[in-house]
């Protein structure tokens, strides 16, 4: 049997969730974190559509309101990752009709200011990523 000392257990802890690695299973969050709707869920959830900005519990049919052109197929789905993932969870209520409400965990909280980040940046910057993209358009 093979030791390992200290530092080679360092650098292969170091190296366990390395994205930059073909075989690393972050690469998978990164690729579901990377989705448009993602994005726009977090941030329903975090409070950036209400005039409170706290994260607060939403409605299925609150959230497909505020995000406008998702259809109830990505939005389910969108909802069953973020769920499968510890990110947010859903609540049933037993009313009539069934009243279904998701709320970002702590880990969706954590997230959502990255994600709040994201697209923020994006709006304060749509302007200039349409000029260059117009700019470079004209070059081809």
């Amino acid at each position: 049997m093979r030791t390992t000392t200290a530092a080679q257990r360092r650098a292969q802890d170091k190296n366990a969730y390395n994205a930059f690695l073909a075989a690393c299973p972050s690469r998978q969050l990164l690729d579901r974190l990377s989705d448009k709707w993602v994005v726009l869920v977090l941030c329903a959830l975090g409070g950036d559509a209400n005039e409170a900005g706290e994260p607060a519990p939403l409605r299925y049919s609150e959230l497909s309101r505020q995000i406008a052109g998702v259809s109830q197929k990505m939005l389910t789905q969108t909802l069953r990752s973020l769920e499968r993932d510890g990110v947010l969870t859903r609540s049933v209520t037993p009313t009539v009709p069934v009243t279904v409400t998701y709320t970002l965990t702590d880990l969706g909280i954590s997230l959502h200011r990255t994600t709040r980040l994201l697209r923020t940046w994006a709006q304060d910057n749509m302007d200039a990523v349409q000029a260059n993209r117009r700019e470079y358009d004209a070059r081809e």
